[in-house]
């Protein structure tokens, strides 16, 4: 008997697991690049407070880091690339597994799993494509100067004042951060769940982990804008 296999036909369940595996690792190792530069992030806006002065030089700062050895913004372009490859790797992870997970599941057991998914995990999905178009008006706004009130000739402090001075503005941000803490609580408990720091009686602790590095973080972003919309940075 000779059996014909179509080329069409559904991978393994191994080879179908083993594809989910690489995609998942994809999506934890691309997100511990991108917290680790949202932290190095925070810490740099949060050098408002310390003036136009402080903020302007570290502003500059950045993009004279390797300086002679290379030239100027050599490395700010370097870790912008690297920043580009992460997300696209974060999406393309996100969007391949949501879609891999749909055609696997059966039809009869899409509400069961709609109730069981957590408030985080539903949307996670949205949360990102909330991220997604932030990203692209945080650059026109405060890295280009484009949809600045300030304009692209302002300092990064004098963009950074004019921007958050503005209640829609800051409102915008404070919906993308929202979203980026809910992001990164779940985010956070997944990748130690791929690369396999958690088990059943660490899983409380890493919970807990999760939350507060969550709550830090966007309460690091949220401080800075908020304390120029009510003029304790001016």
């Amino acid at each position: 008997m000779v059996t014909v296999t179509n080329s069409g036909q559904r991978r393994t369940p191994k080879v179908a697991k083993t594809s989910s595996v690489a995609k998942k690792a994809v999506m934890a190792v691309s997100g511990i690049i991108l917290v680790l530069y949202l932290i190095a992030h925070m810490v740099g806006n949060l050098k408002l407070f310390a003036g136009a002065e402080t903020f302007n030089g570290y502003s500059e700062w950045i993009r004279r880091i390797g300086e002679p050895a290379v030239p100027g913004q050599t490395v700010l372009w370097i870790i912008r690339v690297v920043l580009l490859v992460a997300v696209v790797a974060h999406a393309w992870a996100a969007v391949s597994l949501w879609r891999q997970a749909k055609r696997a599941r059966p039809t009869q057991y899409v509400a069961r799993k709609a109730v069981a998914q957590s408030y985080a995990s539903r949307t996670m999905r949205w949360g990102g494509v909330i991220l997604a178009l932030f990203i692209v008006y945080h650059l026109l706004d405060l890295t280009f100067g484009v949809a600045n009130p300030a304009g692209h000739d302002a300092t990064p402090y004098d963009r950074a004042i004019a921007g958050f001075s503005n209640p829609f503005v800051t409102a915008v941000y404070v919906v993308a951060l929202l979203a980026l803490g809910f992001h990164l609580r779940h985010g956070v408990w997944s990748a130690t769940q791929t690369l396999g720091q958690s088990n059943k009686t660490r899983e409380r602790t890493v919970n807990a982990f999760a939350t507060v590095f969550a709550v830090v973080l966007t309460a690091g972003f949220l401080i800075p804008p908020l304390s120029v919309l009510v003029g304790i940075i001016e």
